[in-house]
């Protein structure tokens, strides 16, 4: 009985072809728009999520407080707090850590042969490279000894290499940054743009004493990013800078801090539970087509009812139980959700891929939309055809048979 329902259902389909397609247009359109709306949204926060990596993994960012002057307080950062010696004590007496880099930036032009450019010039210490998940491409990065010796060496992103140098080779090279000659030693590997649009790739990296004291005059330190040894130790990591800084800074219990410790790990969870909603409301609009569907359904199967009275009652009056009659209008309605959601999988999947090549976009299909999808067309079918079902199956035959 349930595989004779299934080829009536489907030769009344196949009957009413136009009538069908424009019943299973709903679903398919709801379908399609939740896979391709849930893939945005996914690929929105995987893009996120490898922007805020690449800024290096289990990264701690301590940065001086604001100072203020009277009375007002000025832009984070502003305060002149942190120095070298605090950079290597965290290092050496926080339990939990990875690597430290303190580090100095400034905006500077540089110039080579006839190529001018201004970017952001950081002076660091080797350990940079493992804090912020840096590799070169070419050459070498600075050492221990460039760093003690105050050399003028530098490492440049690929940006920076392609305007200053186009398609030459800058290994060895000399580059002027602010009108004191550097010697190239390295490009870094791409890492695109950061999750606020910021090019990665347009920096150039000197040595941090070289920086503090033969460009900038300083004696302290703008950053001092931290490495956590791993995941778990990150907040554990976090409260220990915290509390050895304030003692080194001499700051007392009713005092405020006069730095600031980030822990990157809360941005990402931030970032990623602010995408997670995104990608809810953008589901659950596209899901309203769905409902829209459901009822698209219920209204033609209410219309095939009233067509075909007499059969119902003919099948009334050969034997066909309240059961029966309500299986094969129940299944019916299924079979178009089952082949709208097929459908609208198909064009969902589709779509994702269009928009990705179209638009630029970074989409990502996973298979549980695809199955919660499906499930819901399956169900809508079910749900809305359950009422034009019953309505069939409550028809008294005598009157069905008089029906004209």
């Amino acid at each position: 009985m349930f595989w004779e329902s299934v080829k009536i259902a489907l030769d009344a389909l196949v009957s009413n072809k136009l009538r069908s397609i424009l019943t299973m247009l709903g679903i398919i359109i709801g379908v399609g728009a939740v896979i391709a709306m849930v893939s945005i949204g996914m690929g929105v926060r995987d893009k996120i999520s490898s922007s805020i990596a690449s800024l290096g993994s289990n990264l701690i960012i301590v940065m001086p407080g604001a100072a203020s002057s009277s009375g007002v307080r000025q832009a984070a950062g502003s305060n002149i707090t942190l120095t070298l010696k605090d950079s290597e004590a965290i290092a050496r007496e926080v339990d939990g850590i990875g690597a430290v880099a303190p580090s100095v930036s400034k905006q500077y032009q540089m110039v080579a042969g006839n190529m001018n450019w201004t970017t952001s010039v950081q002076g660091t210490t080797p350990e940079y490279t493992e804090v912020r998940n840096l590799s070169v491409q070419a050459g070498s990065f600075i050492t221990d000894d460039d760093v003690d010796s105050r050399n003028r060496v530098a490492v440049i992103g690929t940006t920076v290499a392609a305007n200053l140098f186009d398609t030459q080779n800058p290994i060895g090279k000399s580059i002027r940054i602010n009108n004191a000659p550097f010697t190239v030693i390295g490009v870094l590997e791409s890492k695109g743009q950061s999750a606020g649009g910021q090019d990665q790739d347009d920096t150039v990296i000197i040595p941090l004493t070289t920086a503090q004291e033969r460009m900038m005059g300083i004696t302290y330190v703008q950053t001092i990013s931290v490495q956590a040894a791993n995941a778990e130790v990150v907040d554990q990591v976090q409260d220990g800078i915290t509390s050895l800084l304030r003692a080194r800074h001499g700051i007392t219990a009713d005092k405020d801090d006069d730095f600031t410790v980030r822990n990157l790990a809360s941005v990402m969870a931030t970032a990623q539970e602010t995408t997670a909603t995104i990608t809810l409301l953008l589901g659950s609009i596209a899901a309203i087509s769905l409902l829209v569907g459901g009822i698209g359904i219920m209204n033609i199967m209410l219309v095939s009812v009233t067509e075909r009275t007499r059969e119902i009652g003919i099948r009334k009056a050969l034997g066909a139980r309240y059961a029966n009659i309500l299986m094969q209008f129940l299944i019916e309605a299924i079979v178009i959700g089952v082949i709208g959601g097929a459908i609208g999988i198909a064009t969902g999947i589709g779509a994702s891929y269009a928009i990705s090549s179209v638009a630029g976009w970074n989409t990502v299909i996973t298979s549980m939309p695809i199955i919660i999808s499906f499930a819901f067309s399956v169900g809508i079918g079910l749900f809305f055809g359950l009422y034009p079902a019953r309505k069939a199956a409550l028809l008294n035959p005598i009157d069905a048979l008089r029906y004209e």
